[in-house]
């Protein structure tokens, strides 16, 4: 028999979660062990991990998508013989770094 938690949904609208007996009991443990004052808690911070994941995941597609236009463009110079001597590459990329590292620092 699965128990079943009632939470809001959009603006106030009530909403009936079913929820899995290993669900129920991990939400029962978490909340006895004195780390959570109730159940709402526990959703609270699984739910703050889901979010946190999906703006992960948006800013690893926006990297990938970023990645993706500068290999694109690397390969339109390569075919110009824009190339950069490996060197000079590593060098340039030192100094970005060091700079970068000052800037946080």
């Amino acid at each position: 028999m699965d128990s079943k938690k009632e939470d809001t949904f959009g603006e106030g609208t009530p909403m009936t979660i079913d929820l899995k007996p290993e669900q129920q009991r991990v939400i029962d443990l978490a909340v006895r062990s004195g780390a959570y004052q109730n159940p709402g808690e526990v959703l609270d911070q699984a739910f703050e991990i889901i979010r946190e994941q999906l703006d992960l995941e948006d800013w690893m597609v926006e990297q990938r998508e970023a990645m993706a236009a500068h290999l694109e463009k690397g390969f339109a110079q390569a075919e110009c013989g824009e190339l950069v001597d490996g060197n000079a590459a590593v060098e340039m990329l030192r100094r970005r770094r060091a700079e970068r590292l000052k800037l946080e620092g």
